[in-house]
C-alpha cells in the first residue's frame, strides 16, 4: 500500500465515519458501509504491521551504526 493509497483509504474511512455521525446512513446502507469500513481497517492494520516489522528489523542495524561512530 503506497502513501497515496493509505491516504485514500483513510479518507474513505473518515467519510464513512462522518456519514454515521451525521445520520446519513439508511438501514440498507449500514451493513455495506460497516463491511467496507472493516475491510479498510484491516488493510490499514496490515500495512502498519508490515511497517512495524520493517522498523523492528532496521532498528538493531541503525543502533550498530550509531555505536560505531
Amino acid at each position: 500500500m503506497s502513501v497515496n493509497e493509505w491516504n485514500e483509504a483513510a479518507d474513505e474511512l473518515n467519510a464513512i465515519v462522518a456519514s454515521f455521525d451525521e445520520g446519513e446512513v439508511s438501514v440498507d446502507e449500514l451493513f455495506a458501509k460497516l463491511e467496507r469500513a472493516t475491510t479498510i481497517i484491516e488493510a490499514l492494520e496490515e500495512r502498519l504491521a508490515q511497517t512495524k516489522a520493517k522498523v523492528d528489523e532496521l532498528t538493531p542495524r541503525i543502533s550498530r551504526i550509531v555505536e560505531d561512530e
